[in-house]
C-alpha cells in the first residue's frame, strides 16, 4: 500500500495512490494513518490535480546512519565502520517532493545523497531484530544533502547535515516492501550519479532499526535514514535532483541560491 500527505483546495489530507506511474489516483483518509489507522473515505482525486507533500514530519526525530555502503565509506577516505555510524537532522530539514531547497549562504559544497528511508509506525525501545517488522510503519525514499565544506570544518555534522531542507522525503509512504535488494539511485539533471543496492550495506534495514533502539525510544513517525551507495558529488543553484528506489518511486528536489 502507497500513502501519500498532500494539499488540496487549501487543506492537508492523507490518501492511499492507486494506479501506474504518471496516472495515479489518491484516495482521501479520515485522517494521520499514523495515528488513527488506514480509513479510506469515498473521494478522490488525480496526483495531477494535488500537490504531494512530505509524506511524514517526524514529530521527534530524523535518525541517519552514515558510511554504510562500503563503497562510499572508500570514496570518502573513511573506513568501514564496525558498528552504525548514528547522527541526527532535526524535522526542520525535511522537504517534500518537487520542493525547492534554498541552500545556505555558508556553503559552497554541497553534495546529494541518496537513500532508502524507515518510517517508524508504533513507540518502542530496544526491538530484538526478528521484531523489527512489527515497528516499522513503511518505506519512503530521502536525500541527504549535506555541507561537506562544513562537515569537515566544523568538527562534527549538525549543521552540515541539518540545515533547512537538508532532508527531501518521498514521493510517498510503501507500507509493504523486502528492504534486502532494492535498487538505489540518483540522478542530477537527469544523468544518472549513484547506482547501488541494498543489498551492499554492511548493516541491514533490520539490524539498523533494532541499533538505533537501543540507544532512543522510537515514536511513530520517527524517520531512520540508511546510508548511501557510492558516485556523490557537488550540486549547485537551478541542478535538479532525482533519487529513485526501486519500489517507492521518485523523488525530486530542486536547488536554489
Amino acid at each position: 500500500m502507497r500513502i501519500a500527505r498532500f494539499t488540496h483546495e487549501n487543506e492537508i489530507h492523507y490518501g492511499t495512490v492507486h494506479g501506474e506511474p504518471g496516472d495515479e489516483t489518491l484516495q482521501y483518509l479520515t485522517g494521520d494513518p499514523l495515528y488513527v489507522g488506514v480509513q479510506e473515505l469515498d473521494r478522490t482525486v488525480d496526483v495531477s490535480e494535488a500537490r504531494l507533500l512530505a509524506p511524514v514530519i517526524p514529530r521527534s526525530k530524523i535518525v541517519c546512519v552514515g558510511r554504510n555502503y562500503a563503497d562510499h565509506a572508500r570514496e570518502m577516505g573513511n573506513d568501514v565502520p564496525t558498528r552504525p555510524l548514528l547522527f541526527f537532522k532535526p524535522n526542520t530539514a525535511v522537504s517534500g517532493p518537487g520542493d525547492p531547497v534554498t541552500l545556505p549562504s555558508w556553503t559552497e559544497e554541497v553534495s546529494y545523497e541518496a537513500e532508502l528511508a524507515v518510517v517508524i509506525g508504533r513507540m518502542c525501545k530496544d526491538v530484538p531484530v526478528e521484531r523489527v517488522p512489527e515497528v516499522v510503519f513503511g518505506y519512503t525514499a530521502a536525500n541527504d544533502l549535506t555541507a561537506r565544506d562544513a562537515q569537515r570544518t566544523d568538527g562534527q555534522w549538525a549543521r552540515a547535515k541539518g540545515f533547512d531542507g537538508a532532508c527531501p522525503l518521498g514521493p510517498w509512504i510503501e507500507t509493504e516492501l523486502d528492504t534486502s535488494a532494492l535498487s538505489v539511485r540518483s540522478s542530477v539533471n537527469g544523468e544518472l550519479k549513484q547506482d547501488g543496492n541494498t543489498e551492499d550495506m554492511i548493516f541491514d534495514v533490520p539490524t539498523l532499526v533494532s541499533y538505533v533502539s537501543e540507544a532512543f525510544t522510537l515514536l511513530p513517525g520517527d524517520v531512520i535514514l540508511t546510508g548511501t551507495p557510492a558516485g556523490v558529488g557537488t550540486v549547485d543553484d537551478g541542478d535538479r535532483l532525482s533519487v529513485d528506489v526501486e519500489g517507492i518511486g521518485e523523488l525530486t528536489t530542486v536547488l536554489r541560491r
